[in-house]
């Protein structure tokens, strides 16, 4: 009689657990719709192009805003609208739009030598799905996020294109392939220091000179618990993306610290370059910092500043890195 009830218990459990996670799947592919819905709405994003990116987000399991079942936020996007509205605050940019061809898109340019309408490529103003009061996605490969991008009509960003909008200041790219020699790790290693050297005299964030706490989307907590970066154990507890306007650039994009770090090609050949048309691409590069910056500063978050080699593997490889806190945003070439 015992062993009959520690079997029913046993598979009572497995019935509870499987019951959970349909639950959290169900909750997930919800939440995504209503995202794909606000992305039409608000973006004008076409019903072909949502229909190519609800398969990859489908094939994917876990590409979205987080674990809905444990994410905390510390805002919702309703609270976010509420906020921005009484402040006065307004994203829409005309002017912005015309050049690029996309509503919450920044034009890429030198201010020094460059007028707005004069740039080559504009880049997402806010993390993907690059909507204001939208929380970011994450749990997405380096190569999901390449083709989610494609399938908008965008590419992903390569390096220097984000260092330039965090910047103020699309500068020419200054990749060091020459320094590209052995294994990927070893190529990485050397071009970053070399570029680091090459930019710690103008180190600065996108809102100025010096690292400031409260000023970006940086003040959330982890989930209890959470060691190793696990689905259920750790929940994506971030902001609305805009929800501190203040954590802008001067080119007018937002969100380039905190909230989520973001995936963006480092080529380590010219032929890897999507702002030159690659497809192949280069390798992985995370760029920015999280929700928690600012209670933990893991690394340097500064705008020209190349990570290490972290989980590093080639954009385009099936298996590229995936976590709770990494997102990405797109470009595009005009």
């Amino acid at each position: 009689m015992r062993s009959r009830r520690i079997a029913a218990l046993v598979l009572l459990g497995i019935a509870a657990s499987t019951a959970d996670a349909a639950a959290q799947a169900t909750s997930l592919a919800a939440q995504n719709e209503q995202m794909f819905a606000e992305m039409a709405r608000e973006r004008a994003v076409a019903a072909d192009r949502l229909q190519a990116i609800r398969a990859l987000f489908a094939r994917s399991g876990f590409i979205g805003q987080g674990n809905p079942a444990i994410a905390r936020h510390p805002e919702t996007p309703a609270q976010c609208r509420e906020r921005l509205a009484r402040e006065r605050v307004v994203y829409a940019d005309p002017a912005f739009e015309w050049i690029c061809g996309a509503q919450y898109m920044a034009p890429l340019y030198d201010p020094a030598t460059q007028r707005p309408e004069q740039a080559r490529a504009c880049i997402d103003q806010f993390e993907y799905p690059d909507l204001p009061c939208a929380y970011p996605v994450v749990w997405v490969k380096a190569r999901d996020a390449a083709l989610i991008c494609e399938a908008e009509g965008k590419r992903l960003c390569d390096a220097h294109e984000w260092e330039g909008a965090c910047a103020g200041s699309l500068q020419p790219p200054d990749y060091r392939f020459d320094l590209a020699q052995g294994p990927p790790n070893t190529a990485v290693e050397r071009m970053r220091a070399a570029h680091n050297r090459a930019h710690a005299a103008d180190k600065a964030w996108s809102y100025g000179p010096a690292y400031r706490p409260g000023v970006c989307a940086a003040a959330s907590e982890k989930t209890p618990g959470c060691e190793g970066g696990g689905w259920s154990q750790c929940g994506s507890n971030t902001y609305p993306a805009g929800a501190f306007p203040s954590c802008r650039s001067a080119l007018g994009v937002y969100d380039l610290h905190g909230n989520a770090a973001e995936h963006m090609n480092l080529p380590l050949a010219p032929d890897q370059m999507a702002s030159r048309g690659s497809r192949e691409l280069g390798h992985t590069e995370m760029k920015g910092s999280w929700f928690i910056f600012d209670r933990y500063r893991a690394h340097e978050d500064w705008c020209r500043w190349r990570a290490p080699y972290w989980h590093g593997s080639r954009v385009m490889d099936a298996h590229s890195h995936e976590n709770y806190h990494l997102g990405f945003r797109c470009c595009k070439t005009l």
